[in-house]
């Protein structure tokens, strides 16, 4: 059975994750939803070249095209679902340290939200 894979959705109504691949090139689109369905597929199975575990809990999708690689990071909650908090062109080796922090305060919005739905 596939993973459900969402879009954090922020307090004002965006999807970060969403914007970011909506803004990309079309081929760079292409590729990222065909590795976004590699991860729906595979979930926690899903390793290097694609996917890396960052900290924390939070992991990174990564697509290159070129000379660019797109990043985008997510978590799982459990139930089989992973959400997809935001993404970033990555210019450096090392994701930077912003963007995890930034990945982990998105997810406790998230789980925060749950837990009141409940």
């Amino acid at each position: 059975m596939p993973f459900d894979v969402k879009y954090f959705e922020k307090e004002n109504g965006t999807f970060p994750a969403e914007t970011f691949i909506l803004e990309q090139s079309q081929k760079m689109q292409a590729k990222i939803f065909r590795d976004l369905e590699l991860l729906e597929k595979n979930g926690y199975e899903l390793r290097e070249p694609y996917s890396s575990f960052l900290e924390d809990g939070i992991f990174e999708l990564r697509t290159i095209k070129g000379n660019n690689i797109a990043r985008i990071l997510y978590f799982f909650v459990i139930g089989k679902k992973i959400i997809l908090t935001h993404g970033f062109m990555k210019k450096t080796q090392k994701t930077p340290r912003n963007q995890i922090e930034l990945a982990k305060k998105y997810r406790n919005e998230y789980l925060k939200k749950e837990e009141n739905r409940k």
